[in-house]
């Protein structure tokens, strides 16, 4: 390429690829809406009724969570569905959590508890307790997660109504929102990864299931082998997993979950760069396996992401590139004058505010006041932007210069500061 387009070049990319997608993500998100979210007639708390209720396993893998495992496992105790069992698995907790567990164990007969002695990590703790699960449909959940009480009954829908899903991911909602970073996350969990799951519902295949929380068909899983303990992000790999083998994933977002997630720049940082990593893992992974013509509905999604790893690389450069106009004069092709125009820059804000307020409007049938928290997110570009360009920056050279790992196991993350108990609005 001549320098004299190679710096324009970048440049435009840089800006129409998140615009495209802005809008895709929009487009796809409004089409669901109408389609399915607005005309079913029900409302969270009024999940429709089922042809059969077959019995589920709860499965919590826990380690580490003896701050929230009593309100976590106390939630799933008042789950408004008739047939029922909590398994969960003390995977080698260094602090009270086995003990916890082994006392509500002994007055919850609902409640059963799997030991380990060792960290061996979330997927080999998710495998276990499926295996001594005697039940086909299973519901997965983190241990610091409140599951609402509607949220089975919602996904066993999809799962009791049509035999090709394999599983079923729930709409996660932030609980702690104490500082900027929680509040900006309350607007990203809306108006980029719920209108994304969205999207990607429209045509045809999900990225991933929430690792926080999920239903699945254990035939589905037996026949994939269950989550694998070598990858990064277990859900990830799952979710690849499934599709690959004609499971298809639903999203409900009338299943809802409240979650804990980091308000601290470390604890953010450390959990996108694992998301990072669990992305580049499946892409390096299932490459081959996408080649084939009967894989053709995975590929949207598995160029969706390609294409989201160069976007990151080209906004280095371009950093970069303008960094070093600022010490010396490139030529003239190479200069980049400043990191966003003003025109592309009221273009993308004007943009993300649209996409914003779609979402939020959207997700305000399953939460009251969400509405606040919009002129909060305008902080969100700013943030995520340089955040998931620094993370998938990182994440490609690491992956592919490391062999496969032998156990991925827990770190226990940053949970930010967490509100009083029992506090999570609706």
């Amino acid at each position: 390429m001549a320098f004299d387009t190679l710096a324009n070049g970048l440049l435009a990319f840089a800006f129409y690829y998140p615009l495209f997608m802005a809008y895709l993500w929009m487009a796809g998100g409004l089409y669901y809406y109408f389609r399915w979210e607005r005309t079913g007639g029900h409302s969270p708390d009024d999940p429709p009724g089922l042809p059969y209720y077959p019995p589920v396993s709860v499965i919590v893998p826990c380690h580490n969570e003896g701050r929230q495992l009593e309100e976590t496992i106390g939630q799933l105790l008042e789950l408004d569905y008739p047939d029922f069992e909590i398994i969960a698995v003390n995977d080698g907790s260094t602090d009270q959590t086995g003990a916890i567990l082994n006392r509500m164990a002994g007055i919850h007969p609902r409640l059963r508890v799997l030991h380990f002695t060792r960290n061996q990590g979330k997927a080999m703790g998710l495998r276990m307790a499926a295996m001594a699960s005697p039940n086909e449909f299973l519901v997965c959940i983190d241990g610091d997660a409140l599951l609402d009480r509607h949220a089975v009954t919602w996904m066993l829908w999809h799962l009791v109504q049509y035999p090709r899903v394999g599983a079923v991911t729930g709409n996660p909602r932030i609980r702690n929102r104490s500082t900027l970073l929680g509040r900006i996350q309350v607007g990203e969990f809306s108006s980029i990864i719920g209108l994304i799951k969205r999207a990607q519902r429209i045509y045809g295949r999900i990225f991933t299931v929430s690792g926080v929380m999920a239903a699945f068909r254990k035939s589905a899983l037996h026949r994939v082998d269950y989550w694998s303990v070598d990858m990064v992000t277990e859900d990830i790999d799952v979710s690849w997993k499934l599709q690959l083998d004609h499971w298809d994933i639903r999203y409900e977002p009338k299943a809802l979950c409240w979650i804990l997630m980091p308000e601290t720049f470390k604890g953010l940082w450390r959990q996108r760069l694992r998301w990072a990593r669990g992305g580049v893992e499946v892409l390096r992974k299932y490459w081959r396996d996408i080649l084939h013509w009967r894989k053709r509905r995975i590929w949207p999604i598995y160029l969706e992401f390609l294409t989201s790893v160069v976007w990151a690389y080209v906004m280095m450069v371009v950093f970069v590139l303008w960094a070093a106009a600022q010490v010396a004069p490139l030529p003239a092709g190479l200069a980049v004058p400043a990191l966003l125009p003003g025109w592309t820059g009221v273009i993308l804000g004007v943009t993300c505010l649209l996409q914003f307020a779609i979402s939020l409007v959207i997700d305000s049938r399953y939460e009251r006041g969400i509405g606040r928290y919009y002129f909060w997110v305008i902080w969100y570009p700013l943030a995520y932007w340089l955040l998931n360009v620094g993370t998938n920056v990182i994440a490609l050279p690491g992956v592919l210069m490391r062999g496969r790992s032998a156990r991925a196991r827990w770190v226990s993350p940053d949970r930010g500061v967490q509100p009083a108990d029992g506090v999570h609005a609706r």
